[in-house]
């Protein structure tokens, strides 16, 4: 999973839909604002005949529900989804570090494997993924979610953006058995005197109605099956989805001078003015030069003042 707030080769040696054991911290009732996760439930509202999703486990804590899974990516089929309450090595892109207190969040991943889809377009399933998210949490948190170029979920906190999630995909398993898991991170009910950094933020700190992280999981992985039987429909095309168009709507880059932080010490300034067909940001210099940037060799994306 990607950590909301800036490789082992084994699942974690705990039995499904477990607790952390009682009489400690890490006890499911220690914080009655922040009850478990009902595993059951989840599974029968979300696996089905035909669907996307083929399983769906729960453990109490582990390193990372990214590594787990791809550790087991070519013996699992599609759709397996695996949910951590807490996790202690979580991480996002170029293995930033990150850490939250159980059950305040949402820490979880999925196994997609395209095949069908050309690989160059797999590199737009973290933007979709965004999409899919930002659409749950405003249907069942009231939140409205803003995208940051290419993997962080932004909420507004006394009017200030917040970074309150991100997503993190990685190319797991063997060609031909193996796929992209999908890490997603998301802040639930962090409060302010949990806040890692100044700049993290929480559903809850961003007003949410309701914080429940049952229908906000329910939600976001039916969102996230809708966008990709869309998307894989269309073979990868994020036009003729529409994808593209979603994602533009969605993301708060757009509009604004940012500088790309590249590798070798690089930058690059410019107004963010699209995302093009490849997933990648078209930064429009004072040069009059139109240059994209990939998500992959982006060090840092920053307003251009800071």
């Amino acid at each position: 999973m990607t950590p909301p707030n800036d490789s082992s080769d084994s699942s974690p040696d705990v039995p499904k839909d477990s607790a952390a054991g009682s009489g400690d911290a890490s006890s499911r009732w220690s914080d009655l604002d922040r009850p478990p996760l009902d595993a059951g439930a989840l599974r029968r509202a979300l696996i089905r005949e035909g669907g996307l999703w083929t399983s769906l486990d729960v453990v109490p804590d582990t390193g990372s529900t990214n590594t787990d899974l791809a550790a087991r990516a070519d013996s699992l089929p599609e759709g397996a989804v695996l949910v951590a309450e807490q996790q202690s090595a979580g991480r996002g892109r170029l293995d930033r570090r990150w850490s939250a207190p159980p059950r305040s969040g949402l820490f979880f991943s999925v196994l997609l494997k395209p095949d069908d889809v050309p690989v160059e377009r797999w590199g737009w399933l973290p933007l979709l993924t965004g999409v899919a998210v930002a659409a749950g949490i405003s249907r069942t948190a009231g939140v409205d979610t803003a995208l940051k170029w290419p993997n962080d979920l932004l909420v507004t906190v006394g009017g200030d953006e917040r970074k309150a999630g991100g997503i993190l995909a990685e190319r797991a398993g063997s060609v031909g058995g193996g796929g992209v898991v999908v890490g997603i991170g998301v802040n639930v009910t962090l409060r302010a005197d949990e806040l890692p950094v100044p700049g993290a933020g929480s559903l809850a700190l961003a007003g949410a109605v309701s914080t429940d992280r049952d229908p906000v999981l329910r939600a976001v992985l039916r969102e996230l099956e809708r966008w990709y039987g869309v998307w894989r429909a269309a073979g990868g095309d994020p036009g003729v989805a529409r994808l593209q168009e979603a994602y533009a709507a969605g993301c708060a880059t757009l509009g604004r001078v940012v500088r790309a932080e590249l590798p070798g010490g690089r930058d690059v300034t410019g107004e963010a003015v699209a995302v093009d067909g490849d997933g990648r940001l078209i930064l429009a210099t004072e040069e009059g030069v139109r240059e994209p940037v990939s998500a992959g060799d982006v060090v840092h994306l920053r307003p251009a003042g800071g």
